[in-house]
């Protein structure tokens, strides 16, 4: 027998083995709480998001370089894979994998292959018995602000997440995560969380770098650590504690109803120029919500609610713009005094996006009615939802963006589709009556989506 016939031969048997023993630990249940935990040492969650949808464009809209009013287009909004071990009785790894946003104009340095990256790689140590104190370290989701800042993404009553809640997403972090220590909890009714972060580069988020301007924007030549805490009055039942991921509804299997607080601060995080002189402002970010998740039958129908009030100071007149896997790619910039000229300097305003992040107030709320077995095992969860918003840079005109929505649950969250109607806002300037420009609104577009679901 030769030598490398005998490698083979070894090397085989070797995985087998291992793909047995893995079979044996694993378990795809971190459900977030829509299930009940088991003690596998290993838990693994493979999950994708898949999009079909229609889109009216926002006006002066390019793909490709040609004018688009409308598009349609197929994508992967989200495709991820994690994984959760219990090395011991205390400590704890979580992992997850994947990527987002792969549509018709994905590219990374003029490349379409995917780009995956790490998410998460987040290891925690419990103190104590019971979940009272738990520290960790790592690239985290334990965020402060809300706890659609750290979103359980396939266990939600809508079909996308509240993005702005993400509030520095791909600024100074990778999509929600910083390099972070952490300490998190639960005693009696109260769940706490809170974050000393290391902030990343500004510079590394793969766009180009926005020149400084009489806008606030994030500073580029500073590095100071972010302060983040959250925390939750729960009046029923207990939220999992598992991973930091929170959950926008339990479909029926707990009784939610609790009132929450977050703060994120970082000292000189943000830049402007005043004349010749370049000032620095704090970045403060603080909200308030309170979630309703319980069963208002006997059979089992769940009233979903949630309501968040957020105050964002991002230093001043900040403004960004932004879409969920954008429909376009460029903005035509015309020069007909008589159109209205995009806001082309908060980042991509064409395609869907809308103006996402700002220093001012945003409101958001949603409420769903989760109603189980109608048809066998599946469910139906229709749903309403609001985001309004108040931003200085839009001298605090009304930025609201509407969705009215139904899933069908064919297997709970493992197998579940959704329709979503959203309508939006679109902001201009007007140079007809006035050559520096009047800020007005534009026309309000819409898109529907089919999302998808799948974990396993």
């Amino acid at each position: 027998m030769s030598a490398r016939l005998t490698s083979y031969r070894f090397t085989l048997t070797a995985f087998l083995l291992a793909a047995m023993a893995v079979s044996n630990v694993l378990a795809q249940d971190m459900n977030w709480g829509t299930q009940p935990d088991t003690t596998s040492p290993i838990k693994v969650q493979l999950f994708a998001q898949l999009w079909t949808r229609y889109n009216q464009n926002n006006p002066g809209t390019l793909a490709l370089g040609q004018p688009q009013d409308e598009s349609f287009d197929i994508g992967v909004r989200r495709a991820r894979v994690q994984a959760f071990a219990n090395i011991n009785s205390r400590a704890t790894l979580f992992i997850h994998y994947g990527f987002n946003n792969f549509n018709y104009a994905y590219q990374n340095g003029g490349n379409r292959r995917i780009q995956a990256y790490f998410h998460d790689f987040f290891g925690e140590y419990r103190l104590f018995d019971a979940n009272e104190l738990k520290l960790g370290a790592g690239l985290s989701f334990v965020n402060g602000l809300s706890r659609f800042s750290q979103p359980a993404i396939v266990a939600l009553p809508t079909m996308d997440g509240a993005l702005f809640a993400q509030a520095t997403s791909e600024q100074n972090d990778v999509t929600g995560r910083k390099l972070s220590i952490t300490a998190r909890g639960q005693v009696g009714p109260i769940d706490y969380r809170v974050a000393l972060s290391d902030p990343m580069a500004v510079t590394t988020n793969g766009q180009p770098a926005r020149p400084i301007a009489p806008e606030a924007n994030f500073a580029q030549n500073q590095r100071t650590l972010q302060q983040q805490a959250y925390v939750i009055y729960q009046f029923f039942d207990h939220e999992p504690h598992q991973v930091p991921n929170m959950a926008g509804t339990y479909y029926g299997t707990r009784k939610i109803f609790n009132v929450a607080a977050g703060v994120i601060y970082q000292p000189d995080a943000m830049w402007r120029s005043r004349g010749a002189d370049t000032v620095y402002e704090d970045l403060l970010l603080m909200a308030v919500e309170s979630m309703y998740d319980a069963p208002i039958d006997r059979w089992g129908t769940t009233l979903s609610a949630y309501a968040g009030l957020f105050h964002h100071n991002y230093g001043s007149n900040y403004l960004r713009y932004n879409g969920a896997m954008n429909t376009g790619t460029s903005m035509l910039t015309s020069d007909d005094s008589t159109a209205l000229r995009p806001l082309t300097q908060y980042g991509p305003s064409w395609g869907n996006a809308f103006p996402m992040y700002g220093t001012g107030e945003v409101f958001f709320t949603h409420v769903g009615v989760f109603v189980p077995r109608v048809l066998g095992a599946i469910g139906i969860m229709p749903y309403v939802s609001a985001n309004l918003a108040w931003f200085d840079r839009l001298n605090r005109s009304l930025t609201d963006v509407y969705g009215i929505g139904c899933s069908i649950l064919l297997d709970g969250i493992r197998s579940r589709v959704t329709l979503e109607l959203q309508n939006r806002p679109t902001y201009g300037v007007d140079v007809s009556r006035d050559p520096f420009g009047e800020l007005v609104n534009g026309e309000r577009r819409s898109q529907v989506a089919l999302q998808y679901q799948v974990v396993w």
